[in-house]
């Protein structure tokens, strides 16, 4: 049907005009039911929107959709802190979505954000890719960080997250520990999945047994993990959490028992939010460059939103961040040097 209106679709749906504005800019204040009905109609009669009408209606230049899994935490206020800064430089406005780890918020986030923005950064480590990507709205310019593995070409952003964990084992082992116990992130999350992978190909690496505490990258988690190991402390000389905040809850629950830490068990992170290098003792970590990531998404955006796409995946790759936790004990550092110096005569 030629020059089909709006004003068709809503006639079609049995809907009012209002309804039909509401489903075709992705408000979030619209029932599954509504926009069925309406997606429904609009493909009978091959409505497209007006591009020129849809862009007055929206009055929202510059503005960028922001899909994380949560916005709580210092993890998360480091990846703000880097988008708002380069968004800033560039005269853009940031809207933010929280998808609370919940697919079925992460696809509901996407959908607030149809027609409201003039480009999207996806964080989105635990949902399925194919659910995701039949959810981006179509022609917005999207970026993706550290989402689950897929085979489409799409630009992006990744953490080698294997080759930090890898690096913290080897840290691990070459200040003597030997039994390193491992705290994982939740189940389904693929940083925390490729974490684990790195580890346990590290320990194999080694000669040495692994062994993984289920964690959810929250600060109660790491104490509860050093609970259960405190029932055996001749089992562990190390733990390795999968994020600083569970690294900083094991630490906590550590102290409150009279553990020392590094002297009795070392502890380490992954991320290296502000807190790590505050807490005492300071925290061993890899730091993992959020804002900069935050900030890297944001220029990839712009650059897509002006028509220059690249649909490469970058590779972040984090470093080694020796701290207190990890520190040689007296007794390390004494062997050592009768080593050197056995060597020497």
């Amino acid at each position: 049907m030629p020059n089909v209106t709006i004003r068709d679709v809503a006639r079609e749906a049995a809907v009012s005009v209002a309804s039909v504005s509401r489903v075709m800019n992705g408000m979030g204040n619209v029932t599954p039911a509504l926009r069925r009905r309406v997606e429904t109609a609009a493909a009978a009669l091959g409505y497209v929107p007006h591009a020129g009408a849809r862009n007055l209606s929206l009055a929202r230049a510059n503005a960028i959709g922001v899909v994380l899994p949560d916005i709580h935490g210092e993890f998360f206020s480091e990846v703000l802190r880097g988008m708002d800064r380069e968004a800033s430089d560039r005269g853009l406005q940031l809207l933010l979505s929280n998808m609370h780890a919940d697919a079925d918020l992460a696809v509901q986030a996407l959908r607030t954000m149809r027609g409201r923005v003039d480009g999207m950064v996806v964080m989105a480590p635990h949902v399925d890719p194919d659910q995701l990507f039949a959810q981006l709205p179509p022609g917005v310019p999207v970026v993706l960080v550290n989402c689950a593995p897929h085979h489409d070409k799409r630009p992006e952003i990744r953490t080698d997250n294997a080759g930090g964990a890898i690096a913290m084992v080897d840290h691990l082992v070459a200040v003597g520990r030997r039994r390193i116990v491992h705290v994982s992130g939740p189940q389904g999350n693929i940083e925390a999945a490729e974490r684990a992978q790195g580890y346990s190909a590290a320990m194999a690496r080694h000669g040495l047994s692994p062994r993984i505490i289920p964690g959810t990258f929250m600060e109660e988690s790491g104490a509860e993990a050093a609970e259960v190991l405190l029932r055996d402390l001749q089992a562990v000389d190390a733990v390795f959490a999968a994020n600083d905040m569970m690294a900083i809850g094991a630490l906590m629950a550590f102290r409150r028992a009279g553990v020392t830490v590094p002297d009795r068990v070392a502890v380490a992170g992954f991320d290296d939010i502000p807190l790590a290098r505050l807490v005492s003792p300071s925290l061993t970590t890899i730091r993992a460059g959020i804002a900069g990531v935050g900030a890297r998404a944001i220029a990839r955006l712009a650059a897509a939103i002006a028509g220059d796409a690249d649909d490469t995946v970058e590779l972040s790759i984090p470093e080694l961040v020796p701290r207190e936790t990890t520190a040689l004990t007296d007794r390390q550092q004494a062997r050592i040097t009768g080593q050197q110096r056995g060597t020497r005569s």
